[in-house]
């Protein structure tokens, strides 16, 4: 935030010039109040000791030192010495040249800069296709890699392959069920089992390419099924994620932890930390140093591994490729798992390194009524289909609408809507709108001109600076939803910033002004629709000319 910028300082010079230190708890902030002016600060009262003065003194002496800065138009003591400071106009308006010079990179900083970070998200088991919790997360995830990398860091996206254990040989059996049943054989359906059409449809292949199939080994046969079912389905993920506009650097497979030794090596690790030992035949890794209640197995007494003994090998390879920071994206419902996996990453030396974002269920409704999903009985809405239906734009725009540890209702039936009820078509409208009131001043011969500050000057109504204080929020708002990996906070932002510039459209009639008024508002227009772009392009939504 600039003027925030801008306070720190000048504030900072002045206590410098006095011998003052910067108090640890002083706080520059906007007021509740809007009434209070733009910024307010506690500094009097936390210099209080330091300079032996009644924090109203101090305050008196900062409000004098002030007087001749050109941006700060109002200094005001209130109660026991709080500082409120009013900006001028022609601070304000000195945004718009900036965020107009900036273009696209306005709003980008590197504050990241030096950091590199891994981001994984989605990693659905390859059983089927995306639903729509999927899609969530990875709109959550892809947004999150957009603004990371707008702020400076290294960044790399990853998607962890499960394609070892349990889950798997399910997929291998419900298919290779499915092609016995296909030519005629009575088998009952198994308990454990995933009843999907397009399991049918994986079996129709596999038995075409693989003719004699019926007449090999069981365990031959589920194996084919097994592994032509992951490749397909994992295909299937790939394609509906690129239609999606989602990234993935990396796809990690799991099997390949045990393949190449790093599972044993991750083992080793833990034993030399004194974090694992051998009990009953199974590795235990040591959680109840680390506050668990009980400790965890990591290798069975039979020789197989855990889920957990997967997990672990694969966060210490990500620590050892360099990685500064760890994010995992998971389902909601696996909050209790994530102790676990902090307490392992700890123990492999890398404490608090490892952030993990929990996504909570989206519920679809369509007609008013919630469409009940579930992948193993075969009943989901996937995520092909809702992009197909309402649009990318709109699914990513609805996926990061809200905190993504809140349930999410996703109505299909609104989102379809061109009316100003439509969130998507609220902020997506507002740049378009812009652009069309620039193409018809430019069908008058009205061309947006340059920034001049005399030009500028005419920029003082409320609306106008209501729209110009929010340009200043971009950059605060952009660093903020890396800082707390909190992508939602820029869609609240878009939409405030939409409601502004539709408040301030409805109130003034921009093209019947004068000559000047006109010139000065259509470059306010511009940064606001760039401003707006830029926002939209970090969730991944489009910035549509016309609509």
């Amino acid at each position: 935030m600039k003027a925030k910028l801008h306070l720190q300082n000048v504030l900072g010079s002045i206590l410098e010039n006095k011998g003052w230190e910067w108090p640890e708890k002083a706080v520059l902030e906007p007021p509740r109040d809007k009434n209070f002016g733009d910024m307010s600060a506690n500094l009097a009262m936390m210099l209080s000791k330091q300079a032996k003065m009644n924090p109203r003194a101090i305050a008196e002496e900062i409000k004098n030192e002030l007087d001749n800065d050109p941006y700060i138009e109002k200094v005001d003591i209130a109660g026991p010495g709080f500082l409120n400071f009013t900006f001028s106009n022609a601070f304000w308006q000195n945004l718009i040249p900036e965020v107009l010079e900036k273009g696209a990179d306005f709003g980008r900083s590197e504050i990241g800069k030096g950091i590199k970070v891994q981001v994984e998200y989605v990693s659905a088991n390859p059983t089927g296709p995306l639903h729509i919790g999927h899609g969530r997360g990875a709109a959550l995830g892809d947004c999150l890699v957009r603004i990371l990398e707008f702020t400076g860091h290294t960044v790399e996206a990853e998607y962890y392959v499960n394609d070892a254990g349990r889950q798997m040989l399910i997929l291998g059996n419900s298919i290779w069920v499915r092609l016995q049943q296909s030519e005629g054989r009575d088998i009952v359906d198994p308990e454990d089992f995933y009843k999907g059409e397009y399991i049918i449809d994986i079996a129709k292949e596999v038995l075409a390419l693989n003719p004699t199939i019926l007449e090999m080994d069981e365990a031959d046969s589920i194996a084919i099924c097994r592994k032509y079912g992951m490749n397909q389905i994992l295909e299937g993920i790939k394609k509906d994620l690129a239609a999606f506009d989602v990234r993935h650097d990396v796809w990690f497979s799991e099997a390949s932890l045990v393949s190449v030794g790093k599972v044993e090596e991750t083992f080793a690790d833990l034993k030399s930390r004194g974090m694992a030992y051998e009990k009953d035949g199974a590795l235990w890794f040591k959680s109840t140093d680390l506050g668990d209640d009980k400790d965890r197995v990591l290798r069975k007494s039979n020789g197989d591994l855990t889920y957990f003994a997967s997990d672990i090998a694969y966060h210490d390879d990500k620590y050892k490729r360099g990685f500064d920071k760890v994010v995992d994206i998971w389902g909601a419902d696996h909050h209790g798992y994530v102790p676990r996996m902090q307490a392992a990453v700890e123990a492999l030396g890398k404490k608090g390194h490892l952030e993990v974002i929990l996504v909570q269920l989206v519920n679809l409704l369509r007609g008013g009524e919630q469409i009940a999903m579930s992948t193993r009985a075969g009943k989901f809405e996937t995520l092909k289909d809702v992009v197909n239906e309402v649009g990318r734009d709109a699914s990513r725009f609805m996926f990061l609408s809200r905190k993504s540890d809140s349930h999410l209702d996703f109505d299909l039936d609104l989102v379809k809507q061109k009316t100003m009820e439509n969130p998507v078509y609220y902020v997506q409208y507002a740049h378009a709108r812009i652009c069309s009131v620039i193409r018809k001043a430019a069908e008058q011969g009205i061309e947006v001109g340059s920034c001049d500050p005399a030009l500028l000057s005419n920029l003082g109504n409320t609306e106008e600076l209501g729209l110009m204080k929010l340009l200043d929020q971009f950059n605060d708002v952009v660093e903020s939803a890396g800082g707390y990996m909190s992508p939602h906070t820029i869609s609240y932002y878009l939409r405030d910033l939409a409601n502004a510039l539709h408040r301030f459209y409805s109130m003034h009639h921009i093209l019947s002004a004068e000559k000047e008024i006109i010139a000065a508002r259509l470059l306010l227009l511009q940064a606001v629709a760039k401003t707006l772009a830029n926002g939209l392009n970090l969730l991944g939504v489009s910035a549509p000319e016309q609509m």
